[in-house]
């Protein structure tokens, strides 16, 4: 595949998990703060790491990490430039980012008829985890309770628990066909 049909196909599959994100809320946050389930928002980033690799999917992923700074951050109540910097980079940047590193497992996996889901459900897992992280480390300042980890345990997989079985469900689907039209 040429690069300009990749940057295009990149270009494309990260517009649509913008659009996904828009119109397939299916329940708000439980919050003001941010985190929705969508149906299958992350899917086409992690296809686009799938069909064209770790580099392409790292690079919609942080595409996708700023046009979600763009269009919905919420500003926290940040206490310093080291706390505002933190959010940025654990809620959107690595979070969003990490999705492309499904073809990473996927490869580890040997391309198994179930290692695209599997990786999907390994990515979403990251993401989980980098938005725990961010709880625990500036989020918990804000929490009202003293176990700052349960906190951030809830709060985040209120969201990400569903988000991570949707995306899991879709990439199972998906995954033959993704298989049999780019040869994985």
């Amino acid at each position: 595949m040429t690069k300009t049909k990749k940057l295009t196909l990149s270009a494309i599959l990260t517009a649509l998990a913008f659009v996904l994100v828009m119109v397939s809320k299916v329940l708000p946050a439980p919050w003001a703060e941010g985190g929705n389930i969508t149906i299958a928002s992350m899917v086409p980033i992690i296809m686009v790491s799938v069909i064209l690799g770790t580099k392409w999917g790292l690079f919609s992923g942080f595409v996708f990490s700023l046009i979600q700074m763009l269009t919905g951050f919420y500003v926290p109540p940040a206490t310093t430039i080291w706390s505002f910097l933190g959010v940025v980079l654990l809620d959107y940047v690595f979070a969003f980012s990490c999705l492309g590193l499904a073809s990473f497992f996927v490869k580890i996996m040997g391309n198994k008829g179930w290692a695209i889901p599997l990786s999907g459900t390994i990515v979403t897992g990251i993401r989980y985890a980098l938005h725990v992280l961010s709880g625990l480390l500036i989020w918990g300042a804000f929490a009202d309770t003293d176990c700052v980890l349960i906190y951030a345990l809830l709060y985040n997989g209120s969201y990400m628990i569903p988000e991570m079985i949707i995306t899991t469900v879709v990439l199972a689907l998906l995954a033959p066909k993704l298989k049999e039209k780019y040869e994985l």
